[in-house]
């Protein structure tokens, strides 16, 4: 595959304390709630690095799973997830600020693995697919967001 994985990045303010937004982004399970392409999220083991996350993610009528590890556990600072098969490492990132808490979730990908090489085409092209991974941490957070202040994550 030459094309180079997108950059994928989004901040957004949360008027909460960091303590408040820590209690949603780390109750991992919740993450279907938040995500447009996530489905279905099981973790095993107890919270912190080394608890697995087994996902069930849905792009258009493609349905697959995910195995995932916790590789970065700071309560009140930061959670991330390395996914076995696309290689990917989901961040979600606080910082305090003064009327709240800020969030950036973002992507890191250094290349492409070979199972995103190969499930690529099924699920309508790995570019196609970035574009729309960028547009989901946009609107994971704004639902996250929304649950923390309270308006609903839906």
């Amino acid at each position: 595959m030459t094309h180079t994985p997108a950059q994928i990045s989004a901040t957004v303010d949360i008027k909460a304390r960091p303590e408040e937004v820590w209690e949603v982004i780390s109750d991992l399970a919740r993450m279907p709630e938040f995500s447009p392409e996530l489905r279905k999220a099981f973790v095993l083991g107890r919270p912190g690095v080394g608890a697995s996350i087994i996902g069930i993610n849905r792009r258009k009528a493609v349905v697959w799973p995910t195995s995932s590890k916790v590789v970065r556990w700071e309560p009140g600072r930061a959670v991330a997830w390395k996914t076995r098969e696309s290689g990917a490492t989901w961040v979600y990132e606080l910082e305090p600020t003064a009327t709240g808490t800020s969030v950036t979730g973002r992507r890191v990908l250094p290349k492409f693995t070979i199972g995103t090489s190969l499930l690529g085409p099924v699920i309508g092209g790995a570019a196609g697919h970035d574009a729309e991974l960028a547009e989901g941490i946009r609107t994971t957070l704004q639902r996250i967001r929304s649950a923390v202040e309270g308006q609903g994550a839906r």
